[in-house]
């Protein structure tokens, strides 16, 4: 019998009860293939009626079809029966290692182990005391020579919904059965590691070409880890190294497994887009312009959109959906008028795809997500995951809309690898308990893993923290993927919507999103290309503005309406008298002051730095403002020393078509300019050396903003 049952001779056989396919169940048959093992499925396509064993007692169908398997099994004594779960658990080793594991062990039969006692407490008393090691019986996982186990099994004459663990710790605590049956626990985690209450013992251990858990308590490593109880979410993110999804040598390995190659698709699939707009956003039509640019079939893309924000919004989706009416598939609007919680809206975007049998995925979207990469849909298809979300992070932040591990209570905890996804150092697919703002779902799952409506709303719970828990208790893997650079979040925290022109204000906030929007597209080739001219002495003229800057900088003005009328009286300065005076509106009026200094020291320092070596502004200024010129109001400006250090001057409006005349004359020099660019700006010294005077504006209104730097 010994040598029958040799390391050589024995062959190993993986049982496992799945009755239908979902994402654990395929995720444990890939790491089954990866170590080549033999695995036979029992139950699939039968109806579960074992209970809900992951609140409740329940399970004994598993021993009810592993009893009639076994009994066609029983005589092979050389055969070894390896059986487990699979909806949550996942192999680390493979069939040599954990045979190898069992003949060390010399016993007949051996019990996963674990330190929590389930399901009757009061059999605690009754289990053999062990000198090391986890004390009670796990029923996920079972190792034993066919016959033996066979004889186990066959004592099973209970219900489907009776309990599976119950059934097998009540065979273990006979002393008699435990002798004749040559059975042991897996007490040091040599096999077995279930997470349920070890959690703080296992972490990854990255080895060449294959990652595998470790066992710090008993410095063991486990060939088969199973996420009982509520360690689903911890077997994901070990699922996402072991054994071989992603290692430091070779990064993701599973990253291209059953993709979609939509070029060899004869038509592009269906995307419903819902976009949620449930707080005032800066930068909205800039969003809107995103989307029209994605690289995707317009007439494949229907849009849904809510609207939360009562009147401000409501210009740039107008705007939006006048240009663009008929360039997607279809556009339907929900406004604030229908009075639907962010929870209603959401399940009626994603309803909308559910009832549509032609509505192939769809697009949640919220408004503060910028969209960089035209590709996001492509890429996000063609991963061919249930629910997939592109990586977006705020500029700078770690802030992302992903969490990499729950708290007890359900909110965010950061994960060991969150930092590193975020920062795009370990790139790949990654199984998460929770992520928001932007994701992509399956129609198809929609219509069947995740056909129930409602799936936003949850008592306590925000609509996507409901919706992640729901997916995550329907065993529905959600991804999120940092393969490409996608995009960013931008913060709505603090957006003020009291302005005219709000987006103005969001050069703290939002810097990206603001310097694309208002600095000039040829700003940074005054660096790389020297792009800047000198058309008098020491005067340097650079872009600095968009056009749009111009604009809004202006309306903003405008919209304030309380010109100084060029007077000489200005209790807005110190001692009350101006010697020089233009009608003008200062930044501090508009409640601008600190924003434009941020300007000065962000987009004008590093030119005075260029243009006057050695000297390193402050960046200060006390006189900032915007001049308005008219000839029925002030046409000129006198000759005049400024009281800067430098002073810069940005033309906000174009000359010939808002304007005629107008210009600068250094007198020193007896050079004027007399074209200005919209949203360039002069730089000129401004006392001593450069006496300078403003030219007539002969016809129209100019505007120039002006700053006294370092006074």
């Amino acid at each position: 019998m010994k040598s029958r049952l040799g390391v050589k001779s024995k062959k190993l056989l993986v049982l496992t009860v799945a009755t239908e396919k979902t994402d654990g169940f395929l995720r444990f048959m890939q790491s089954a293939d990866y170590f080549n093992y033999t695995v036979k499925v029992l139950g699939m396509g039968e109806a579960w009626k074992g209970g809900d064993v992951g609140r409740s007692i329940g399970g004994g169908q598993k021993v009810r079809l592993l009893k009639e398997a076994m009994e066609a099994l029983a005589d092979q004594e050389d055969l070894v029966i390896l059986t487990v779960d699979s909806f949550d658990l996942i192999f680390a080793g493979g069939p040599e290692e954990i045979l190898r594991k069992f003949q060390q062990a010399n016993h007949k039969v051996l019990f996963a182990a674990e330190g929590l006692i389930w399901p009757d407490k009061r059999l605690a008393d009754k289990y053999p005391s062990v000198r090391s090691g986890k004390r009670f019986l796990n029923s996920g996982g079972i190792m034993g020579y066919a016959p033996y186990i066979n004889r186990i099994v066959s004592q099973w004459n209970l219900h489907d919904n009776d309990d599976d663990q119950l059934f097998y710790t009540k065979i273990y605590l006979d002393p008699l059965q435990r002798q004749s049956f040559n059975m042991t626990l897996d007490h040091r985690c040599q096999i077995f590691q279930n997470l349920n209450g070890a959690v703080d013992e296992v972490l990854l251990k990255f080895g060449t070409g294959r990652v595998r858990v470790r066992n710090t308590m008993y410095d063991s490593l486990p060939v088969v880890v199973h996420g009982n109880g509520n360690t689903k979410m911890y077997l994901n993110y070990l699922g996402n190294y072991v054994p071989n999804a992603w290692n430091y040598e070779h990064g993701c390995s599973h990253c291209d497994h059953e993709v979609v190659d939509l070029s060899l698709l004869k038509e592009y699939p269906n995307v419903l887009i819902g976009v949620f707009i449930e707080q005032p956003t800066p930068f909205l039509p800039e969003f809107f312009q995103r989307l029209l640019t994605l690289d995707y079939p317009k007439d494949k893309l229907r849009l849904f959109v809510h609207n939360n924000v009562s009147v401000y919004h409501e210009k740039h989706i107008q705007r939006f959906w006048e240009d663009n009416k008929n360039v997607f598939g279809s556009f339907k609007v929900v406004g604030p008028e229908e009075n639907l919680s962010q929870g209603e809206a959401r399940n009626m975007g994603m309803d909308l795809c559910r009832e549509d049998a032609t509505c192939d995925y769809y697009f949640s979207i919220d408004s503060d997500v910028m969209l960089t990469n035209r590709q996001t849909v492509k890429l996000l298809i063609e991963q061919n995951r249930k629910i997939i979300g592109p990586l977006v992070t705020r500029h700078s932040k770690l802030w992302s809309n992903f969490w990499g591990a729950l708290s007890l209570d359900g909110y965010y905890a950061r994960s060991e690898d969150y930092v590193d996804i975020v920062q795009r150092k370990r790139v790949g697919v990654w199984n998460i308990p929770y992520m928001a703002h932007v994701y992509l779902v399956k129609g198809s799952v929609l219509r069947t893993e995740l056909k129930e409506r409602n799936y936003f709303v949850l008592e306590k719970l925000d609509p996507d923290m409901a919706l992640c828990r729901n997916a995550r208790e329907m065993g529905v893997f959600m991804y999120l993927t940092n393969r490409h650079e996608f995009g960013r979040l931008i913060s709505t925290a603090n957006y003020n919507i009291s302005h005219y022109n709000n987006d103005l204000w969001q050069i703290f906030e939002n810097p990206v999103d603001w310097k694309e929007k208002y600095i000039h597209q040829n700003y940074t080739r005054i660096f790389t290309e020297n792009h800047m001219e000198e058309p008098c002495p020491d005067v340097f003229w650079f872009p600095v503005f968009t056009e749009r800057a111009c604009d809004e900088l202006v309306e903003e003005m405008e919209h304030y309406g309380s010109w100084s009328g060029g007077r000489h009286e200005d209790k807005r300065i110190a001692g009350g008298y101006e010697t020089v005076p233009t009608d003008d509106i200062h930044m501090k009026q508009i409640g601008f002051d600190k924003e434009w200094l941020h300007f000065i020291r962000e987009f004008i320092s590093p030119v005075t730095l260029k243009v006057f070596a050695g000297y390193y502004t402050k960046g200060y200024a006390v006189m900032n403002f915007v001049v308005k010129y008219t000839p029925d109001r002030q046409a000129y400006l006198r000759p005049h020393h400024d009281s800067s250090t430098f002073t810069i001057n940005i033309a906000l409006n174009n000359k010939d078509t808002d304007f005629q005349g107008g210009g600068c004359r250094f007198h020193r020099y007896n050079c004027s300019i007399e074209s200005p660019r919209k949203g360039w700006s002069f730089m000129h010294p401004g006392r001593l050396t450069h006496l300078h005077e403003g030219l007539p504006t002969t016809n129209g209104t100019r505007y120039i903003a002006v700053s006294f730097i370092d006074p």
